[in-house]
C-alpha cells in the first residue's frame, strides 16, 4: 500500500484546519442526513450513520446538531434532498483527482466543479477515468504516544486490520471496509484514542510532483474542498517535504 502515508498526513492536517474554520460542520451534517435517509436513524443498525456520528463527535459538533441532521434524514424534520455524485479528473502534472459530493442540484454542481478544474489548471474527465487508481479502505490514525508499535500491531491485526505503518508521530492503520468497524471497536475497547477514523479512497500508487506543481495541485484541491457540495477530495500526488511543511502537514 504505497500511496496512503503522505496523503493521509496531509488530509488529516487539512481536516483539523477545516474543523477550526467551522467548515467541516456543514459537510458532516449533510453526510449524517444522507446516511440516515439511506439506512435509517438508528446508528446501531446503520454503519454509515454510526461512522458519520463518530466523525462529527470527533469534530466537536454539538449533539443537537447531530440529532437535527438525523431527523432531517428520516423525515421527522423537513430538510433538503441531497444526492451523491462523484467527479473524476486530472490536476497539474497528471495527478488523478477524485471528488465526492452531496448535492441538491447535480447539474449545477457538475458545472461548478468543471469550472474549478478549468480555472486551476486541471481537467474534468469521464466516469471511471481515475477511480480505478484508488481503492476504498478504512484508515485510522492514532498518536504514537497511545501505545507501542508492537502493542498496536497485535491489537489491530487480531481485529482484522491489513496494515500498520508509522508516519512521524502517528500510526496509520488500514483495514478493508468490512473490517473497519471491528478494528475501530477493538481500539476503543482497549482505550486507544483515534485521532481520526473513516473510510477513504486510498491511492494505489503516488505520482511524484515537483514543488511548483504540488502547490498548483493543492490550490486545485483547496478550491474543490471550499465548494459547499464537496465532501471529500482524493489525489494520488506525492507532495515534496518542503511543500508539506508550508501547508502545515510536514
Amino acid at each position: 500500500m504505497s500511496g496512503h502515508s503522505k496523503w493521509a498526513s496531509i488530509k488529516h492536517k487539512k481536516a483539523l484546519v477545516d474543523a477550526k474554520r467551522g467548515k467541516i460542520f456543514t459537510k458532516l451534517i449533510r453526510e449524517i442526513t444522507v446516511a440516515a435517509k439511506a439506512g435509517g436513524g438508528d446508528p446501531d443498525t446503520n454503519p454509515r450513520l454510526r461512522l458519520a456520528i463518530s466523525t462529527a463527535k470527533n469534530a466537536n459538533m454539538p449533539a443537537d446538531n447531530i440529532e437535527r441532521a438525523i431527523k432531517k434524514g428520516t423525515g421527522a424534520l423537513e430538510g433538503v434532498n441531497y444526492e451523491e455524485a462523484a467527479y473524476e479528473g486530472y490536476g497539474p502534472e497528471g495527478v488523478a483527482i477524485l471528488v465526492q459530493c452531496l448535492s441538491d442540484n447535480k447539474n449545477r454542481t457538475a458545472s461548478e466543479i468543471r469550472n474549478i478544474f478549468s480555472k486551476k489548471s486541471g481537467n474534468l474527465a469521464g466516469a471511471g477515468s481515475v477511480s480505478w487508481l484508488f481503492e476504498k479502505k478504512g484508515l485510522i490514525i492514532v498518536s504514537a504516544d497511545q501505545a507501542t508499535e508492537d502493542q498496536l500491531m497485535e491489537l489491530v491485526l487480531n481485529a482484522g486490520a491489513e496494515d500498520l505503518t508509522r508516519a512521524g508521530d502517528k500510526f496509520e492503520i488500514l483495514a478493508a471496509p468490512h473490517d473497519f468497524e471491528a478494528v475501530r471497536k477493538a481500539l476503543e475497547d482497549a482505550k486507544v484514542h483515534c485521532e481520526s477514523a473513516d473510510i477513504q479512497m486510498i491511492p494505489k500508487n503516488l505520482v511524484p510532483v515537483h514543488a511548483a506543481g504540488a502547490r498548483q495541485v493543492l490550490a486545485l484541491i483547496e478550491a474543490l474542498e471550499d465548494h459547499d457540495d464537496v465532501q471529500h477530495v482524493y489525489a494520488n500526488c506525492d507532495i515534496p517535504d518542503e511543500v508539506m511543511k508550508e501547508v502545515g502537514a510536514g
